[in-house]
C-alpha cells in the first residue's frame, strides 16, 4: 500500500474527508452509494499512485459496489494541507479500457 493511501485510509476513518462537488455529480449520475466505499477504503486496491501530483498527492483506486461491480476513486490530499482526504472522482470503469481486473489500463 502506498504512503499516500496509506495516509487517506487514516483520515477516511477517522471521519477527516470531503466529497468535491464533482465527485458527487458522478456518484449521483451513476448510481453509486458513497457510504458503502467508505465503510470499505481498508479494503481498496492501489491501481495508480499520484504522490507528486501539483494539486497534492492523490491515488486511483478499486472497489467494489454493493452487488461487486467495480468502481474507480479518485482520493487526494490537498497541497498545502495534512486533511482532509477529498473524493476527487469515482466512475465505473470501461471494460474496454482496463484489464479484466480493472486495475492496469489497456495500452493501445
Amino acid at each position: 500500500m502506498s504512503g499516500t493511501l496509506q495516509r487517506i485510509v487514516r483520515l477516511i476513518g477517522d471521519k477527516k474527508l470531503r466529497v468535491s462537488a464533482h465527485a458527487l455529480q458522478k456518484l449521483v449520475n451513476d448510481g453509486i452509494l458513497i457510504e458503502p466505499l467508505i465503510d470499505g477504503i481498508s479494503g481498496a486496491v492501489l491501481v495508480e499512485d499520484y504522490p507528486d501530483y501539483f494539486k497534492g498527492p492523490a491515488v486511483l483506486v478499486l472497489q467494489l459496489d454493493e452487488n461487486g461491480m467495480p468502481i474507480h476513486l479518485v482520493w487526494g490530499l490537498p497541497a498545502a494541507a495534512q486533511e482532509p482526504a477529498v473524493l476527487v472522482t469515482a466512475y465505473r470503469p470501461d471494460p474496454s479500457r482496463w484489464t479484466d481486473h480493472f486495475s492496469r489500463r489497456i495500452v493501445k
